[in-house]
């Protein structure tokens, strides 16, 4: 908890096993959709699409089809029409995903942070009962010493 406590909720072991038993019926039902797992360099190099690009490519072919004489003979427009429907419909599940994760982001970064300050006020608490020598203490304030998340020595080069 916080000194400004903004959230204070639980997930249950009902409601993680819902969330589970959710994700594991999403996945199922994606699966033979997503049989893709690009390499690094392979989605640095994609072309990509969003909302402006996806109004562009709609379009398109949508004036293909009107106009078949236009489209070249080496372009498979039934497999572009089909590509482009994918993506559209890709697109809304990744906006409603997307949607969920910031949430998700949100809360946890507001929880994380009360619970860090938190954290901190007992860590700089038990770093002053070590200074002042309270027996047992020392052992508590070495072990989380090691796990303090700070910034450590940094190494400060004089300028020439």
């Amino acid at each position: 908890m916080s000194l400004n406590n903004r959230i204070s909720i639980e997930i249950t072991a009902d409601q993680s096993a819902a969330i589970t038993a959710a994700f594991e019926q999403l996945k199922t039902a994606l699966a033979p959709v997503l049989v893709i797992n690009l390499t690094a360099e392979e989605r640095k190099s994609m072309l990509k699409m969003g909302d402006k690009t996806l109004a562009f490519v709609n379009k398109t072919l949508e004036y293909a089809a009107q106009n078949p004489n236009l489209v070249p003979s080496y372009v498979d427009l039934a497999e572009a029409r089909k590509d482009n429907e994918l993506t559209a419909d890709i697109y809304g599940i990744f906006q409603q995903l997307n949607t969920l994760l910031r949430a998700m982001e949100d809360t946890g970064m507001v929880a994380g942070g009360e619970a860090y300050e938190a954290a901190l006020v007992i860590y700089h608490s038990i770093k002053g009962a070590s200074r002042s020598n309270i027996p047992g203490i020392q052992a508590i304030y070495d072990d989380l010493k090691q796990r303090f998340p700070g910034r450590g020595k940094q190494n400060i080069t004089p300028q020439p």
